[in-house]
């Protein structure tokens, strides 16, 4: 599907996870840690879906704790450690050894000579990429969804996003993984957006409301920029 008119855009920005890399290279590198923190993860993950689905504003990190703190049955200030240790900080190294999807640095480069201006926007704090694989030295903006005050797919971390790009929303596409928290929080945002998706088995998925579909960033390319020389 491709139903974008590229005249309209300005500015393009990622999200990281599943996105600029494949999923299951995260994947394979989580069973242990998962398994000797199952019990912190379920409790994690029940956590970020209701801040999600309550669309909770305000400083997410300390609202999270609390919430976690509850499910531990623990302070605060515990949970922060634990959220640290487990999540954020524990997961750092996992990144270390993951390549990004092939031609995403490449198209990224690209998009910057030719003028578009380049954001990030993660529901994960960034820094735990690192450098991003080199893309972070291009981009305008970095930006978590939790240091913007809520997780996708609530406007508010789009909004502040197209705020720091300093370029309307109708102006940017948003390129996500996630069709439930990117694509639709970006087109409530008034975005445009990009879906790319898992080759093979759901192949059959289709969107009705995502400007761009593609598996591939040799596809998006395509479409931005025609075939290659």
């Amino acid at each position: 599907m491709n139903s974008l008119n590229l005249s309209e855009i300005k500015a393009v920005a990622f999200d990281i996870d599943g996105t600029l890399y494949r999923t299951w290279k995260f994947n394979i590198r989580m069973p242990f840690h998962f398994f000797i923190h199952c019990f912190f993860f379920l409790k994690y993950g029940l956590v970020r879906n209701e801040l999600r689905k309550k669309e909770i504003s305000g400083n997410i990190q300390q609202i999270q704790a609390e919430m976690m703190a509850k499910r531990l049955k623990c302070s605060p200030e515990k949970a922060i450690s634990e959220l640290d240790r487990i999540v954020y900080s524990g997961l750092e190294k996992k990144f270390e050894t993951i390549k990004p999807c092939k031609g995403v640095v490449e198209f990224i480069k690209k998009l910057k000579d030719k003028g578009y201006k380049i954001g990030i926007l993660s529901d994960f704090p960034p820094e735990q990429k690192g450098e991003i694989w080199g893309i972070k030295k291009i981009c305008d903006v970095v930006l978590g969804a939790e240091d913007a005050g809520a997780l996708k797919p609530s406007v508010i971390p789009f909004n502040k996003l197209a705020e720091k790009l300093g370029i309307p929303t109708e102006n940017i596409l948003y390129v996500g993984n996630s069709h439930k928290y990117d694509v639709m929080g970006a087109k409530k945002a008034g975005m445009k957006a990009a879906w790319i998706q898992t080759p093979g088995f759901f192949k059959k998925r289709s969107s009705k409301i995502a400007d761009i579909s593609f598996f591939h960033y040799n596809q998006l390319e395509k479409i931005f920029f025609g075939d290659k020389k």
